[in-house]
């Protein structure tokens, strides 16, 4: 079957997030690197916020470099996951067992960030959940944001997973219209989740409350 034909169907993470290795590696995305070359000198440990922190690479390699650091995901296996990587290196994460499509948060969050994980949401919910999101951020704190955008041009990914509807571009950073942006950019990438290598366009912002 064409790659641009495969069915829709639902990707089961707490599945995946059953083996022994870990599905999207350990290895954080370069969305990590980015927050921190933006967010500088990293003091008083600032409380993180990862959404869909999946098995915890991300999570925990801002932990590493001074957050305080806790992971939110609907996958029991994957926070599992996530505390064992944590203790393997040495590191205190927390972890929430939550959606990020009905979860209730409190306020007090210096950085939300989430790569990977918000075209979950459903276009009809995207609106009230940035919403949620930004109000229990802390004033000068920051999100660090990517999400999958839909390109003609590129097929489906093998791995694709109809419970993730992909943003338009350009939509991501509407949320942010009241914010300071300090980065915006769409770009396209390789990727090799799955096994099969494939494409993915992806949006990433990095904004700030003011």
């Amino acid at each position: 079957m064409p790659s641009d034909e495969r069915p829709d169907r639902e990707i089961p993470y707490d599945t995946l997030y059953e083996a022994k290795e870990y599905y999207w590696g350990k290895k954080p995305s370069s969305s990590c690197e980015k927050l921190l070359e933006i967010f500088g000198p990293i003091e008083g440990r600032p409380k993180l916020l990862d959404l869909g922190c999946g098995e915890g690479r991300n999570a925990i390699h801002l932990a590493k470099h001074g957050f305080e650091a806790t992971g939110l995901d609907k996958s029991r296996n994957g926070l599992k996951k996530t505390l064992e990587l944590a203790s393997s290196v040495g590191l205190e994460v927390k972890t929430i067992l939550g959606d990020i499509k009905d979860c209730r948060l409190a306020s007090g969050w210096d950085v939300i960030f989430s790569t990977g994980t918000i075209h979950y949401l459903p276009p009809e919910m995207r609106e009230e959940r940035f919403a949620h999101f930004k109000e229990v951020t802390v004033g000068g704190g920051v999100h660090a944001i990517s999400v999958f955008v839909k390109k003609p041009f590129i097929p489906r990914a093998p791995d694709g997973n109809s419970a993730a509807p992909s943003f338009r571009s350009g939509e991501l950073l509407g949320y942010y219209w009241d914010w300071e942006i300090l980065f915006c950019t769409e770009e396209i990438f390789d990727c090799n989740s799955g096994g099969e290598p494939h494409k993915h366009a992806v949006n990433r912002v990095v904004a700030r409350k003011v």
